[in-house]
């Protein structure tokens, strides 16, 4: 029942209680569901990383957007995506700033070797010729100044990430190449030969995957019989084997260690008594303790079997024990404590520092013992928190002011020895300091803080800037005027007073060329003359017809015509003018017919002098002339005295007045302006303002000194202060001063003399207008201070201790080879104790501590000590000797009587003083001597160094000894040179004479020109200048155009002589006749009036008429008066326009006869009665520079003219009155190009020599370009460095002899030595250079490993397995792709194999050994396969390098020719065979049967071929490949057209006929058949192919 319920509640349960769990699962289910669905749908997206922003260095920050997207791509929540998942949006980073780009910098390494791509090795397709590969190398970021890693992040800001993988072809695998096998070695005589052996070497190594190397060595048995039993033959060798370690000897009384001495059952030596006791403690020597060594010693038989150790020893048993030296380790002291963190700068990034720790030696290392080890340690560290680092410094190019400009350092290039000038101008050279300068970065900020401290040029990169450039110095140009203006009337100063007072007549000029550069101003430009009668207007009184009183003649009177006008001719008001003329009516005459006819007077010539004075005075005269006779009754002619006029004029004195004025002062402050800048608070700072200029002004009289102002104008008064600029206060600057230079780290040695150390500072502007001046001290000097002495420190030696021997139980007798050994103590300068390291540092080597030593046996030779060797004479062929002599029994010895064996007396020749140079290399350039001093800083070497002239020549020698060894050169020269003179040429300059005079104007009216020239003095050679280009007269012409006023000079004409009437033929007198005038060509000189000069000057073309017709009225005849001016023709002249002319009545005749016409007309024609006028400009002149300048800036000018319509210049006044507009510009700006040498920096020292040592060494020494040739100048040579061959110093060096056999000290097999020696040679490093033995004590320290004299080695014993000698090394192999060079190195490798001695340790004896080294100078190789010719379907196939050596190894498996040849499908018909060809043919007497497909299907016999003999052709076989048995048969048969003398055989004609009858024939037969066609023609049946063979019936 229990069991009932049991099962029934279960049972309930699941009924009441399993629905609602099902759906509680299920729903858990889907929840589960749909996180894990919603995990997948929502995914985190991040964009990408922004730009490092924040402070300069590693305290950046970068950022990118995260957010929350579903599957289908949009976006939600954040809370929808797992925020475990969640990736940052912000990281560290390192923020670049501008000063950071020259401090990191990406480094690469070079490319590693080329290497198979990744899934290259999986490819189907076989290799060709080359793979593809990969190469890689290593890519980082570094920080510049101490090449510390940082992250790469930094350089990728500055640049792009260099690539750090690059596609690249691998050749394709090559098998390990080797040589072919050498003979088989000989075999043993007698029986049981042995084996024999056979061996080949590598000759290049397996590459890219290539098949390893094969066996390189094979044996084989020799065929000798076996020997019968008992019957052997062997020979015994004794092994030794090698030297166990150093032990101390066993107690006294103690057995000695096993396996000390020889294992045998050989019996023991007998021992003698101990005589010296080699165990003893106390002849340890010291710090050296004295130990044994041994050795095992067996006997071997040939077989490998060990053998009675009796049957090997001949004589003395071998040495197996020694003394030794017991090893002991260097022992150093406790490292001392690390040195602070040492960083010089920081660059914002934790870069670390460095920091190191010493220790110090107490004990040498000693035998065998571990040598000393590193006594120094650095490590990177981090400052921790200490205060912020500097910066770093930067370094680049500053340079000071440019100097100013001198003229005379051109003009110096031209003539060294020219003189200093005054007044040098246009173009220069001006120079400045350039000094590299130490830039400093502050932190964290983005400016540059620079300081301007000059450091070693070597720290700044790039080239320096220029130290000299071509400048330019303004010409000073002297002030230009104007002649003077006509004298003016007399003004009052002022127009105020209406009514006439003192005033002045002035005259006036221009500024022509305005002052540059010069202090002295313009002369003054206003001159005056006091006068008395100063009107500002006056009247201009003209007069009207003479009108008579009554009737048409006789007295009459003018009526005056007064108008006010003012100076300047401008008519105003009359109230402005003074009382009026007195007579306003002036009586006149009118002749009546029967009177005389006088002319109206002439106007009044010029003055004849500008002023009165003494000597002279000024006049003018007038005249008037009779024109016409009076008749009887008439009023008469005037007297002759009464037609002509003179006055007086210009009577004032010749005086005149001018204000002048002073130089101006230089600007200095005016108390008011400095009053004014304090109110007004002016900045103190730039010293920069307004100032005051005064000069002193006063009234001077032209022919002495000072007058009173009063008698010049105070209204044209000069000002005698004026404003100006204040010029800048300019301060000295001054860089800092440089660092000191550094005093020596290194300790001194003490009687060294003291060490200074100095600094310098550079003027970067020199002080001006009263700044503070610069200082003194440019450069200091001081002594270094605490400058380390080097401590004297020196090895003591003690005595040698006793000769340590074997210990008795292991040795035979107390003498033999031992050890003996010195304590070796350091000692200080006073003579102290001090410690071993002390003296490892400065004491230089130990003395040895241990030394071999030889304690005589009693069979033994004992000698003296070799006595001194003899003196020497001078003579060079004489010998020394030196002598020992036998002591003790050894005297009564025989053996030790042999001088052979034991010599006594040893000769060697003297050292000979006799020495010979030969010359070595080739000879040097020419050297110019006298050094040249040293520029200061920055300032070019003028002058100083020579760079032509007469030198020398160097050639180095080489000197030897009487043995031909090389010595020092200078045992032959002291200079260690053959010198020789030499010359380098020097250039000479086109020279040229001085520029001659200028000529006068060409032209006297408007434009010329003006010439000078200069002319060939020496022409130029050698490189030097060229000339300009120079006339057939070796003369250079300059022209620069003038201009000539018009008026300057002009035809003057005195008045008409009274009209000559020819009395011959006229009784009257009177009529037509002829007057003369003078006509000259003057000059109107300022002050001096008219000055006749040559016609030349003036114009020819328009000289006036000297002589012209008149007429003399006579009398009752109608007068008239002269003709008046013509009228004006228009500007634009016109044809149509008139030009008019008259004249008066002046007396009517007394008849009716009419008078002659009154007026004239005619058109205006262009060029005859009609000019047009215009400006016209020449062209442009030629550069022109100062007077004193050579070059440099200019001024070209054209000129302006005026010129008439007919091609004639006239004056300008007659343009300027027609108001023309001026061309301009009539000057402008020019340079002339300077032509500058190329100007060298002085030749620097002499390198050091290239080699330290032997031949082929250079010096070199170099110069710079400071200035680099322009223009004409010289150009720069080509050469700027020199070189010279060194003397050739001796080379010393040690030099190791051949490695001997490896020998075994009373053995005949087993563990050895092999030794070289170790020679003091001298050479002089040349690739032939002999070496020649010389003393050790020039070649220095001896090679403390004794590894390089010593070498362990091993001898075969019979029966053991050993390596062959190494193999040549093979040729340098490159490897190549398609021919070409894969590598820039090649290989070369050698090898060497086991060889078997036994047939029973083959097993154990297996194994070879390859190297490989790079090589240089290798070639490409090709490996071919060869073959030979086929022989019964088999031939020999061997692979071949290019240059002719068969190999093993190299050529591709893939393409490797059959060595045996198969038929396929293989010849099974009877009488069949595979041929050479690899197809199937029948053997001989047969012939083939072939199918459609070219293979055989049977042979046939040949018929009759055992009774005829006979060869037989075959159709079967034709174009089927043959036996060639078969071949020879039928090789007879061929059809040859043509006989051997190349003409067509005739049966070749009977074919060609024969064949031609039977197409005839056939055409003709399908002609008459096609024609019988039938209408019902059935086709024909369908023919089967007929295949046709011979089948042997002779009768087919």
């Amino acid at each position: 029942m229990l069991l009932q319920q049991n099962w029934v509640s279960p049972h309930w349960a699941w009924q009441s209680l399993g629905k609602p769990f099902l759906l509680f699962v299920f729903l858990m289910l889907q929840t589960a569901d749909l996180e894990a669905r919603r995990g997948h749908q929502f995914v985190w997206k991040t964009g990408h990383w922004g730009r490092c922003i924040g402070d300069c260095g590693s305290g950046g920050l970068r950022s990118r957007a995260v957010w929350c997207t579903h599957a289908e791509g949009w976006t939600t929540f954040h809370a929808n995506c797992d925020q475990q998942d969640k990736p940052d949006s912000q990281r560290r980073c390192f923020k670049v700033c501008d000063w950071h780009l020259e401090l990191f910098e990406w480094e690469v390494s070079g490319w590693d070797r080329c290497g198979l791509a990744p899934g290259a090795e999986a490819g189907a397709e076989p290799c060709v010729t080359a793979q593809h590969g990969l190469q890689r190398r290593s890519v980082r970021c570094l920080q510049r100044p101490d090449r510390t890693a940082v992250s790469g992040d930094i350089c990728e800001a500055v640049s792009p990430r260099p690539p750090a993988e690059q596609a690249c072809l691998v050749p394709c695998p090559r098998d390990c190449v080797v040589s072919q096998f050498s003979g088989w070695s000989p075999c043993g005589t007698g029986c049981a030969g042995g084996l024999q052996h056979r061996s080949r070497a590598v000759l290049a190594p397996p590459l890219y995957g290539g098949a390893p190397c094969p066996r390189l060595a094979e044996s084989r048995p020799c065929a000798a019989p076996a020997c019968p039993l008992g019957d052997e033959q062997h020979s015994y060798s004794l092994r030794l084997g090698a030297w166990g370690e150093c032990r101390l000897p066993p107690p006294k009384g103690a057995e000695p260690a096993a396996g000390t001495a020889l294992d045998s059952g050989s019996e023991s030596a007998e021992r003698s008594p101990s005589a010296a006791a080699g165990a003893q403690p106390q002849h340890q020597g010291g710090h050296v303790e004295i130990g044994i060594q041994s050795r095992q010693g067996r006997c071997v038989r040939s077989d490998g079997k060990h053998a009675d150790m009796s049957l090997c020893l001949q004589d003395a048993a071998p040495v197996t024990s020694r003394p030794c030296v017991m090893p002991k380790d260097c022992s150093t002291s406790e490292w001392s404590p690390w040195s602070p963190c040492r960083r010089s700068c920081g660059w914002g990034s934790p870069a670390p520092g460095m920091r190191s720790r010493h220790r110090a030696v107490r004990s040498l290392a000693l035998g065998a013992g571990s040598p000393c080890p590193e006594l120094e340690e650095r490590e990177a560290c981090t400052g921790g928190g200490k205060a912020p680092l500097q910066p770093c410094p930067r370094f680049a190019w500053r340079t000071s002011e440019w100097k100013a400009c001198q003229v005379s350092l051109l003009l110096e290039q031209q003539d060294p020895q020219q003189q200093k000038q005054a007044g040098l101008c246009g173009g220069g050279i001006q120079t400045r300091v350039v000094y590299c300068a130490q830039i400093i970065v502050e932190l964290g900020a983005q400016q540059l803080k620079e300081v301007t401290r000059p450091v070693d040029g070597k720290l700044c990169q790039g080239p320096a800037p220029a130290t000299s450039q071509v400048c330019h110095l303004p010409c000073p140009a002297e002030c230009a005027v104007s002649s003077w203006s006509p004298w003016g009337p007399c003004l009052p100063e002022s127009c105020q007073h209406r009514h006439g007072g003192r005033g002045f007549r002035l005259r006036q000029r221009q500024v022509v060329v305005d002052p540059v550069g010069t202090l002295a101003g313009c002369p003054h430009l206003v001159e005056a003359i006091p006068c008395e009668d100063a009107r500002c207007h006056e009247w201009l009184v003209s007069q009207g017809p003479c009108v008579t009183d009554r009737g048409q003649c006789g007295p009459g009177h003018r009526v005056l015509k007064a108008v006010c006008r003012s100076r300047k001719g401008e008519e105003v008001p009359h109230h402005l003018c003074s009382e009026l003329p007195h007579a306003e009516v002036v009586a006149c005459e009118v002749p009546c017919a029967r009177d005389c006819v006088v002319s109206e007077w002439s106007p009044w010539s010029p003055c004849s002098h500008s002023c009165s004075s003494k000597n002279a005075e000024g006049t003018q005269s007038r005249s008037r002339a009779i024109l016409a006779l009076p008749a009887e009754g008439g009023k008469a002619c005037p007297p002759e005295h009464a037609l002509q006029e003179q006055r007086a004029c210009n009577e004032h004195q010749c005086v005149h007045f001018f204000w002048e004025a002073s130089p101006w002062s230089s600007c200095s402050q005016d108390v008011l302006g400095t009053a004014l800048n304090a109110t007004s608070s002016w900045s103190e700072e730039t010293s920069c303002g307004v100032g005051i200029q005064t000069r002193k002004v006063f009234c001077r009289k032209s022919s002495s000194g000072h007058v009173t102002p009063k008698r010049c104008p105070e209204s044209l008064r000069p000002e005698a202060v004026r404003p100006c600029l204040l010029p800048c206060r300019k301060d000295c600057v001054v860089t800092l001063f440089s660092e000191w230079t550094p005093c020596p780290t290194a300790c001194q040695p003490g009687n060294a003399t003291a060490v200074k150390q100095s600094r310098y500072r550079i003027i970067l502007q020199d002080s001006a207008n009263g700044g503070q001046a610069c200082p003194d001290t440019l450069y200091e000097e001081r002594e270094c201070e605490d400058v380390p002495i080097c401590p004297v420190y020196r090895w003591k030696s003690h005595r040698w201790s006793s000769c340590v021997l074997v210990p008795e139980p292991v040795r035979q007798e107390p003498c033999g080879q031992g050890l003996q050994s010195r304590a070796v103590t350091c000692l200080s300068e006073q003579g102290g104790s001090a410690a071993i390291g002390d003296c490892v540092r400065w004491a230089g080597v130990m003395p040895a501590l241990v030394q071999e030593c030889l304690i005589p046996c009693k069979d033994d030779c004992t000698f003296t000590p070799w006595s001194k060797f003899t003196a020497c004479s001078s003579d060079c062929d004489t010998t020394r000797s030196r002598r020992r002599s036998l002591t003790g029994r050894s005297r009564k010895r025989d053996k030790c009587q042999n001088t052979e064996v034991y010599p006594q007396v040893e000769t060697e020749p003297c050292p000979c003083e006799v020495f010979t140079s030969q010359p070595h290399g080739n000879w040097s350039d020419c050297i110019i001597r006298g050094a040249p001093s040293q520029p200061q800083l920055g300032m070019p070497a003028q002058g100083a160094a020579r760079e032509c002239g007469q030198g020398v020549r160097l050639r180095a020698i080489a000197c030897y000894d009487r043995a031909g060894r090389l010595v020092e050169p200078s045992r032959c020269s002291s200079s260690g040179y053959i010198e020789e003179p030499c010359t380098v040429p020097c250039p000479f300059d086109c020279k040229l004479s001085d520029w001659s005079s200028w000529s006068p104007c060409s032209s006297s009216c408007g434009p010329g020109v003006r010439v000078r020239s200069k002319w060939l003095k020496e022409k130029p050679y050698n490189g030097g200048r060229p000339c300009p280009k120079l006339d057939l007269r070796n003369q250079v012409h300059e022209a620069v155009p003038c201009y000539s006023e018009c008026n300057q000079y002009s035809w003057e004409v005195g008045p008409w002589s009274p009209c000559e009437i020819n009395s011959e033929q006229n009784s009257l007198h009177c009529g037509e006749g002829i007057q003369r005038r003078r006509v000259r060509c003057v000059s109107t000189a300022e002050d001096h009036g008219v000055e006749t000069v040559p016609s030349t000057l003036c114009n020819e073309a328009e000289v006036p008429e000297t002589v012209q017709k008149c007429s003399l009225y006579c009398p009752s005849e109608c007068a008239v008066s002269d003709w008046g001016q013509w009228s004006p023709c228009p500007q634009v002249c016109d044809p149509n326009i008139m030009q008019t002319r008259t004249r008066q009545v002046l007396r009517y005749p007394v008849s009716s006869k009419p008078c002659p016409e009154l007026s004239q007309m005619k058109p205006c024609i262009l060029n005859q009665n009609c000019f047009q006028y215009q400006y016209n400009l020449t062209g442009w002149s030629g550069c022109q520079l100062g007077a004193n300048a050579t070059c440099g800036h200019g001024e070209r000018r054209r000129l302006l003219s005026c010129r008439r319509s007919d091609g004639a210049t006239v004056s300008m006044q007659l343009c300027q009155q027609l108001h023309l507009e001026k061309p301009v510009p009539t000057s402008s700006r020019c340079v002339v190009g300077c032509a500058v040498d190329c100007q060298l920096s002085p030749w620097s020292a002499w390198s050091q020599c290239s080699h330290t040592c032997g031949a082929g060494g250079q010096m070199v020494r170099g110069r710079s370009v400071v200035l680099r040739a322009a223009g004409e100048g010289r150009p720069c040579p080509e050469q700027l460095t020199q070189h010279r061959s060194c003397p050739v110093k001796p080379c010393y060096s040690w030099l190791l002899g051949p490695w001997s056999p490896c020998t075994i000290q009373g053995g005949q097999c087993g563990d050895g030595l092999q030794v070289r020696n170790l020679t003091c040679v001298v050479h002089d490093a040349s690739v032939s250079a002999a070496s020649k033995p010389v003393e050790n004590a020039l070649c220095g320290e001896l090679p403390s490993k004794e590894s390089v004299l010593q070498l362990p080695c091993s001898v075969p014993c019979p029966g053991d397995c050993h390596l062959t000698q190494w193999s040549e090394w093979s040729s340098c192999e490159l490897t190549c792709i398609s021919g070409r060079s894969f590598e820039t190195s090649g290989r070369q490798s050698r090898s060497r194999a086991f060889l078997v001695p036994s047939a029973e340790s083959r097993d154990s004896c297996s194994g070879q050994d390859v190297e490989t080294r790079p090589c240089s100078g290798g070639r490409c190789y090709e490996y071919v396969w060869q073959s030979s010719p086929w022989r019964d379907n088999v031939r020999t196939v061997w692979c071949q390098r290019s240059d002719g050596v068969n190999v093993t190894g190299g050529c591709p498996l893939r393409t490797k020719p059959a060595e045996v040849q198969h038929c396929s499908p293989a010849c099974r018909k009877p009488f069949s065979y595979c041929t050479q060809r690899g197809v199937c043919g029948c053997e001989r007497g047969y012939t083939e049967v072939m199918r459609s497909n070219g293979f055989l299907d049977y042979c046939v016999k040949v018929p009759g071929l055992e009774d005829k003999k006979a060869d037989v052709k075959t159709i079967a076989g034709k174009n089927k490949p043959v036996n060639s048995k078969m071949h020879d048969i039928f090789k007879g048969w061929s059809i040859q057209p043509f006989n051997p003398d190349g003409k067509l055989k005739i049966w070749v004609y009977g074919v060609s006929a024969g064949g031609f009858l039977i197409i005839v024939f056939l055409i003709f037969t399908s002609y008459l058949m096609c024609k019988k066609t039938k209408q019902h023609q059935s086709p024909p049946p369908q023919q089967k192919p007929l295949t046709l063979a011979y089948d042997g019936d002779i009768d087919m």
